[in-house]
């Protein structure tokens, strides 16, 4: 396993500012740790909640700027949907958001192939027109986005070890 690593002071500050700033900074030393990027090799280098921190940033980032079809657009479906992301949530707790990740699995599973194909940036804006089931799993997300950023910074901090080496500065 890599160490992610981050300075007291660097998460004392963070903390202070609030959840969201909390949990970047955690998301941060992260990606930092391995090289900028997720991928299939240094995924391996980390443990499980750490894959689902690192799911949970990439599902939040993309749900809220474009929703699920942005998601499997930008090729994360896979990765949050065929995966035990929705379990590894509900151990944390998050039941709600483990309920909606398995219903935007079933859309995810029937228009797929659809979205993740090339496409112009109208052909994408269509989508939304096109595959409105998605909506209320958007809209259900935005919802509960604060509820479920506060849970995750709660069991991140409650875990603080599973996710981070505190380097004292």
């Amino acid at each position: 396993m890599t160490a992610i690593k981050i300075k007291d002071s660097t998460l004392q500050q963070a903390a202070a500012k609030g959840m969201d700033e909390f949990l970047k900074a955690i998301i941060d030393a992260t990606y930092q740790a391995i090289g900028g990027e997720l991928n299939a090799e240094n995924m391996q280098r980390l443990s499980a909640n750490q894959i689902t921190l690192l799911a949970w940033d990439i599902l939040h980032n993309e749900v809220m700027d474009g929703g699920f079809i942005q998601l499997i657009h930008n090729g994360y479906g896979a990765f949050i949907f065929h995966n035990p992301f929705g379990k590894a949530v509900r151990g944390w707790g998050l039941d709600e958001l483990a309920t909606l990740i398995n219903r935007a699995r079933k859309y995810y599973e029937k228009y797929h192939d659809r979205i993740e194909r090339e496409c112009t940036d109208e052909e994408f804006m269509a989508m939304f027109e096109q595959m409105p089931e998605f909506d209320d799993c958007d809209d259900s997300f935005v919802e509960n986005e604060e509820q479920w950023t506060a849970a995750i910074a709660y069991y991140v901090d409650e875990h603080l070890d599973q996710f981070v080496t505190i380097e004292q500065d």
